[in-house]
Parts: structure tokens; sequence; C-alpha cells
């Protein structure tokens, strides 16, 4: 096709052929077909305008090639050239036939009946050329089944990350509730191993109980008993090293006012030396987990005035260190 059918704001009328020329110069001149503002489809191909010339049948568009037989065989070109594998078909039976059986294969065979739109594009601006109407929309109804399927995967994509932003939502939230049951876990494994150590520790305790009064009651007199009172003192010790660390703390007791969550009152005795309510004699240590109460201290409890300010402990005791 000659190359001043593409070129726009020209007309469409070829000129005569050269062995026509000295026929048309002997004849009257007469009027050129007016030019005739391009509809919207000529448009898109950077058309402006264009001109008709009747015959008796109907208007049909002049090209460059200026013969009948050449308009027929592009006519004929064009026909061959829409295969039967892109005729159209209706985007619902479509849907209804093969969809919901069909696999990825079938799918993508489906798609490739049509031809490649550059194609399309070619074959419907010879039909617009040669006033092929069944060419026209033949090509037009792919383009509208094309743009219906566009639509559909745009549909699909949007539908598609709603679906991702919902995962990774979901995902968060996931993981979110590991967290706090990882934490959780790990509180609760703390809380076991704590209560398993003072179980032990508490059926340890008549031990120290009996260290301590060993320790205030025996006074040894020979080198024998000194060599005695040695050896039990160092497993004493040993212990004790133990109990530290296990961070076991003994209960601050003498000078401290009474505190009925540490301490167990067994009497009240009235005190020179401390004001009511200050714990003036220490019965039976008490002990510390950490946080947690072993053991109250057994105490006695100032009841009166005393002439004296109460000493204020400033040291932490810990379990076996002696007052």
């Amino acid at each position: 096709m000659a190359n001043s059918l593409f070129l726009p704001n020209h007309t469409l009328v070829a000129p005569p052929p050269r062995s026509l020329s000295a026929s048309v110069s002997s004849k009257p001149n007469k009027p050129q077909p007016p030019l005739l503002p391009c509809p919207p489809s000529l448009r898109l191909l950077g058309f402006s305008s264009f001109s008709l010339t009747t015959t008796s049948s109907s208007s049909v568009i002049n090209h460059s090639s200026g013969s009948s037989g050449g308009s027929r065989r592009r006519v004929s070109s064009i026909k061959s050239r829409l295969t039967p594998q892109a005729s159209v078909t209706p985007l619902n039976s479509r849907k209804e036939n093969g969809k919901s059986n069909a696999g990825p294969s079938e799918r993508g065979a489906d798609q490739e009946n049509f031809p490649p739109l550059k194609t399309l594009l070619q074959i419907y601006k010879e039909a617009i050329f040669n006033g092929d109407g069944k060419t026209v929309s033949e090509v037009e109804a792919i383009i509208e089944v094309i743009e219906n399927e566009k639509n559909e995967l745009v549909s699909q994509v949007s539908s598609a990350s709603a679906e991702i932003t919902s995962g990774k939502e979901k995902l968060i939230r996931l993981q979110a509730d590991f967290d706090n049951c990882r934490k959780r876990f790990e509180k609760e494994r703390l809380t076991v191993r704590t209560d398993a150590q003072g179980e032990v520790i508490e059926s340890l305790l008549p031990m120290v109980d009996n260290f301590e009064r060993a320790k205030q009651y025996l006074k040894p007199e020979t080198e024998r008993e000194e060599k005695i009172d040695a050896s039990y003192q160092g497993i004493y010790k040993q212990f004790v090293e133990i109990m530290r660390s296990l961070r076991v703390a003994v209960v601050p007791t003498v000078g401290k006012p009474f505190d009925p969550s540490l301490h167990e009152a067994i009497a009240r005795e009235e005190s020179q030396e401390f004001t009511e309510g200050i714990i003036i004699q220490e019965i039976r240590r008490g002990f510390l987990l950490g946080g947690r109460l072993l053991r109250p201290a057994m105490v006695k409890v100032s009841s009166g005035p005393g002439s004296k300010k109460s000493p204020v402990a400033t040291e932490k005791t810990t379990a076996g260190v002696e007052k």
C-alpha cells in the first residue's frame, strides 16, 4: 500500500495512473469530491479527512491502487488474515465452556486464538480503506472481547492484591500472638522454676535452724571440740554460699517496723529502747527467695514508748550471715 495512505491531514484520493493522463486531460474538468470530516475510527488512526466517490451501489473510499481488482484482492487478503481461530466468541460462553474445567495450557491456547493487536490494527485500517464493513465489525468485536478480558484481569489482580494485603495483616497478627505466647511461656517457665527452688529450699530450712542453734548453745572447751566445731562451721559456710547463689535472703527483723506480710509476731513487750510497733527480738529467721516469701520471721514487737530512737539497719542480711 502506498505511503500516502498513512500520512495525516491528507486526502485519500490517489493520482490517476499515467496511462490515463492523456484521456483525462482531454475531458473537461470535473469537480473534485468534497473533503469530509474523518470519523472517530479513522481519526484514531491518524487521518483528519477523506473523500468519497459515488457509485451505483455504495460509497467506496479511494486509495492509491485505483483499480477494482486490487480492492478485491486486498479485501480477500484481509479475510484470509482473519482466520477461523480469530472468530469472535462471546465472553460469557467462553467462561461457561472452558473456564471451570480448562487448565492453564487450554486458557493460554484460547488467548492465542486472537491475532496480535498490531495485526488487528493493520487489518482494521485496510478494511476501512476498502469499505469492508463486515471485517470492520469482526475486528471491533474482537477488540471488545479483548477489552472485556482486560477488565476481568484487572478485577482479578485487584482481588489478588486485596487477598495479599489481608494475608499480610493476618501474618502480622500471628507474629504478635506468637511473641505474646513466647513471653507468657517464658514467664511461666521462670515461675515454675522459682516454685521448684522454693520447695527445695523450704525443705532445707530446718537444717539451717539446727546449725544456728548449735552455734548459739555449743561452746567448745577442748581442742578436739574446737576441731569438730570448725568442721561443721565449714559445712555451714558452704551451704550459705549455695543459698546466696540461689538469691536467698534473710528477712530483716530487729529495729524494723513490724510487717505482717514478712513477720509473725509471737509476743508484745514493753521496751525503753524501741517505740511501739518496732521489732525488738528475732525468735526464728525468715527467708526470701527473690521477691517470694519462703518463711516469715518469728519476732517480738515493742508495745510501749521507748526513750531511745530505734536504730535503722543499713545493710541487707543474707542467709547464714552472722549478726
